[in-house]
């Protein structure tokens, strides 16, 4: 009998000024599981374009196609993340004055407003103040 599964796993890391504070992996919610179903299906072609942050503290759930409490959407350092093996990471930073506030949340995105979210996760307080930077790395795992 042939027994093959397919799963979406990821994890990301939160750097605060080149320091790693977080490291953290997500949910891939419904939203983003029927997104990445449909690119299968081979019709128009939807990447991933843009990274949220929020300060949303309610825990993630499958449910969700949005962050609890957004606080700014950046796009992704490469449009559609770049890809290793069945890996794919996208990487966001925030500079001095842009998305300042308790950052305790992030999602992935297919557009700069609304769109698809592909993943989210909620994560201990990361205190961005107006002369930090944060880069988030996050890798999806295709296994």
């Amino acid at each position: 009998m042939l027994n093959d599964k397919l799963s979406l796993t990821g994890a990301l890391t939160v750097s605060l000024n080149g320091e790693v504070v977080r490291d953290i992996r997500n949910l891939v919610v419904t939203s983003g599981k029927e997104l990445v179903a449909a690119n299968l299906q081979g019709g128009t072609v939807t990447p991933l374009t843009h990274m949220g942050v929020g300060s949303g503290t309610l825990a993630a759930a499958a449910a969700d196609v949005g962050l609890g409490t957004q606080i700014d959407r950046n796009a992704l350092s490469t449009s559609g993340g770049t890809v290793s093996g069945a890996v794919v990471t996208y990487e966001c930073t925030w500079l001095p004055g842009d998305g300042t506030g308790a950052l305790t949340e992030a999602g992935l995105f297919s557009a700069a407003v609304a769109g698809t979210m592909l993943a989210r996760t909620v994560f201990p307080v990361v205190n961005k103040g107006a002369d930090d930077t944060v880069t988030i790395v996050w890798d999806v795992t295709i296994s």
